[in-house]
């Protein structure tokens, strides 16, 4: 069985601080190691969501998307992080020979951009993240769009 919460971001704070949460919420329950899917279209504020997990452990140096690199490493207060963006990958196929074995089967918690690119050769994610743009009926043309997430944790 497993979990579920949804919530309405209404900005670029909110989501920030809505990594924050996350980064609780994976550390309680799957300690420092856990594999975290980023589901949402272009601009959903997948890295968003990455750079307020990294603010939640004191890292102030900017959080790009790893687009062209596949990877970008942190090490912060003895946890790894690891931020994948697979956007550019042309096959699943692709990860066989980067070497990238040793980081799944190590600790740390892996965030994963664009996971279905991954598939067949990830395994089941711990953590389900699907980000979604999303415009209230009510609202005016001129409104930033606000964003909907879903999480969903496995039982760990």
């Amino acid at each position: 069985m497993s979990e579920a919460i949804e919530q309405v971001l209404v900005d670029e704070a909110a989501t920030v601080a809505f990594g924050k949460d996350l980064l609780q919420i994976i550390q309680d329950r799957f300690g420092g190691v856990a594999l975290v899917a980023l589901e949402g279209d272009l601009g959903a504020g997948k890295t968003t969501l990455v750079r307020g997990i990294l603010r939640a452990l004191g890292f102030t140096g900017a959080v790009k998307s790893p687009t062209y690199t596949l990877l970008e490493p942190y090490s912060i207060n003895d946890l790894d992080l690891y931020h994948f963006d697979l956007y550019r990958l042309e096959s699943a196929e692709e990860l066989e020979f980067v070497g990238f074995e040793e980081i799944l089967d190590g600790p740390g918690i892996k965030l994963f951009e664009w996971p279905q690119r991954g598939a067949g050769w990830l395994p089941t994610p711990d953590v389900l993240v699907q980000l979604a743009l999303h415009q209230p009926a009510d609202a005016e043309a001129s409104t930033p769009k606000q964003r909907r997430v879903r999480v969903v944790l496995s039982n760990g």
